[in-house]
């Protein structure tokens, strides 16, 4: 029995997203080209595996970012988040002695607590995420400093099992787990009711609101979802250092939009894809790592970054037509 053709509008739509994927790898395998030509040491397996093993937080983080943007929010807590966390784990565990499942349980609620009071003071008061989520980053970080007394906290190898590389393979369950969130968080945006939501939420409100569906519940959830999502890259980030710093994460959330952005999440929402934005995350980190290798200084690394980013934006304007739509 020969399967049903798909609607032309959604084999277009399926057509430009596997597109959009291939320039993103494109442009990956090119600046890994560029760098294995212009350092000596880039292009090998050690320089891969580590790289690997160091983007499990901010590849969680920006799960949470791809599906807040898509429902038109920003959320600017998420690295201040990621610290709090990350220090009530490391002091539960070093501390308190608490037993590991209760202090990862506690890392995980405290940022699905942040990310739904974000949410609710948002909605309840219609106010823009902007604003809420910057009070939410100076909450989380003034936390973080009074949780940890402003020092940092050595934990040694008690998270061995997520944050170290597995002998046979080089990657750590971190990664893992990571990468199948980056494939989790792709299925719930396109294959189900939420997603679907989302998406209208982003492109709509107000056309939501008249078809009489609940906007709310859905951009509380989602939030709500990106904080804990931040406190899971607590984890994977104390697992990484086996230490908690209260300065870590500082501008975690700039990394986290810019890998968005740069995966063609629209910044007016509606748009967005989770699996690009993790592309988004391969090719920041390899292009840092990249000029970390010829010899760049910090000042320069940054303005590349930067070019970088607002070159996609621009090519992203251009390619959705907002110039067009703004002169009309």
């Amino acid at each position: 029995m020969m399967a049903a053709p798909q609607p032309p509008r959604a084999t277009g739509r399926y057509q430009a997203m596997e597109a959009e994927y291939a320039a993103l790898v494109v442009v990956l395998l090119l600046l890994i080209a560029l760098f294995s030509a212009a350092a000596d040491h880039f292009f090998t397996r050690l320089t891969f595996t580590t790289l690997a093993n160091q983007v499990p937080a901010l590849t969680v983080i920006t799960v949470g970012m791809t599906l807040v943007l898509v429902a038109g929010g920003i959320d600017l807590s998420v690295g201040s988040v990621m610290a709090l966390t990350a220090a009530i784990l490391g002091v539960a565990l070093a501390g308190w002695h608490w037993p590991l499942p209760l202090a990862l349980l506690a890392c995980g609620g405290i940022g699905a607590l942040t990310g739904l009071v974000n949410g609710i003071v948002t909605v309840r008061w219609a106010l823009p995420s902007f604003i809420v989520t910057l009070g939410m980053l100076e909450i989380a970080r003034g936390g973080a400093y009074l949780v940890t007394d402003s020092r940092s906290v050595f934990v040694g190898a008690g998270l061995d099992a997520i944050g170290a590389p597995l002998p046979w393979l080089g990657l750590s369950p971190a990664f893992l787990v990571a990468v199948a969130l980056v494939i989790a968080g792709q299925l719930l945006l396109t294959r189900t009711v939420f997603g679907r939501y989302l998406v209208a939420i982003g492109t709509n409100r107000e056309a939501v609101r008249l078809s009489g569906i609940a906007s709310a519940p859905v951009e509380v959830a989602v939030f709500t979802l990106s904080g804990a999502l931040a406190g899971l890259g607590g984890a994977f980030h104390v697992a990484y250092l086996e230490s908690v710093d209260p300065n870590a994460g500082i501008g975690l959330e700039l990394s986290a939009i810019a890998a968005v952005v740069i995966g063609g999440t629209s910044l007016r929402g509606g748009r967005g894809s989770v699996v690009a934005s993790f592309l988004g995350v391969l090719i920041i980190v390899v292009l840092q790592a990249g000029l970390a290798q010829v010899g760049a200084s910090e000042p320069t690394k940054r303005i590349v970054t930067g070019g970088v980013i607002i070159a996609a934006v621009v090519l992203d304007a251009i390619r959705h037509g907002w110039p067009q739509r703004a002169a009309g």
